[in-house]
């Protein structure tokens, strides 16, 4: 495929030979001849003259780089969508495969693919264009829309809502019971967890991921929300469009999660707290209160330009304690 192409799909202006055939997509440091690369920062321009590429995707035009340039809005999403166009997934509808087990009271949309020791339970539905991959189990009542991917060994269980273009990663369990009990004459007694699990469209969940059915009520994700793996999503916990999971995320029961928010990783969320949409949470920070939309850090949580200035001192904590020490000694000795 000629550059020029490549520019046209990706609304990118070409500098530079636009003739030059581009055969596939790469780093700088693997690219070779005939290979496209990006890049969306100064500090890797060095690297980049070194590089093999046969073109480049930048967001500004870069002096003194020899091969040609293809300058967009957003480098990375144009390096996304060109490795669309050279590694694009070809889907060819098998329909349901010999040793899958459907419900005679399951309903199965068109061209899907359903594959060897998948179980569908009874009045489960599945949309058109869906593939399910071996050792899923989809429980009674489930939904699940059209053109989503469920890979293999993921545990959906019964009356989940899925909606369509959602992606869930091998070992996820969806919909396992919320972590409720009672204390009653020494003893925990549990306490039924009757509710459901809703997952919008366009949702990517990871592997290994459990998502928690509510008491009652509902469990939430919301549009266009993606889950990193390792992710912990308590009883009725409500994750607003949009928003960023980071691995090894724990979120406690009932806490609300706003819109465009990220939660780096090992974050933990405590139980009942609200995050404000476009709230960004620093890895391993610790929320127990609610917050406002802006930058928190540490455990618990604080703002975090507050939190650089306390690290800052903590790092100074022993030359200071020796100090205050020294002061006290001379003190005791009456300024001797």
């Amino acid at each position: 495929m000629k550059l020029k192409e490549i520019a046209d799909k990706i609304g990118g202006k070409v500098f530079g030979n636009s003739e030059v055939e581009i055969e596939g997509v790469a780093s700088i440091e693997t690219a070779k001849k005939g290979f496209i690369t990006f890049i969306r920062s100064k500090k890797f321009i060095q690297s980049l003259k070194h590089s093999k590429a046969s073109a480049v995707i930048t967001g500004k035009y870069i002096k003194d780089i020899d091969i040609p340039q293809v300058v967009v809005e957003n480098p990375l999403y144009a390096f996304a969508k060109v490795l669309e166009i050279f590694y694009k997934f070809s889907y060819k509808p098998q329909g349901i495969l010999k040793g899958a087990y459907v419900s005679n009271t399951a309903t199965i949309g068109k061209d899907v693919t359903i594959y060897s020791n998948v179980y569908i339970a009874d009045s489960a539905f599945i949309g058109d264009r869906t593939v399910i991959y071996p050792g899923v189990f989809v429980g009674e009542k489930t939904i699940i829309g059209s053109d989503c991917i469920i890979y293999p060994n993921v545990t959906i269980r019964e009356g989940v809502k899925i909606g369509s273009r959602v992606i869930i990663h091998s070992s996820s369990v969806i919909g396992s019971d919320g972590f409720g009990y009672v204390m009653n004459k020494g003893k925990h007694y549990k306490i039924p967890q009757v509710g459901s699990v809703v997952i919008e469209d366009d949702v990517e969940i990871g592997a290994c991921v459990t998502i928690d059915r509510a008491t009652i009520g509902e469990t939430f994700i919301g549009k266009g929300t993606k889950i990193d793996n390792l992710v912990q999503i308590a009883h009725n916990v409500r994750i607003g469009k949009h928003s960023i999971i980071v691995a090894q995320v724990g979120i406690a029961g009932s806490s609300k999660i706003g819109e465009y928010v990220t939660l780096a990783g090992q974050v933990g969320i405590a139980d009942h707290v609200d995050i404000e949409d476009g709230c960004i949470i620093a890895a391993k920070s610790g929320v127990m209160r609610n917050l406002k939309k802006g930058v928190y850090s540490g455990i618990p949580a604080i703002v975090h330009n507050k939190w650089l200035k306390i690290q800052v001192i903590l790092e100074k904590l022993p030359e200071l304690y020796k100090k205050i020490k020294e002061l006290d000694a001379k003190i005791s000795s009456g300024g001797k």
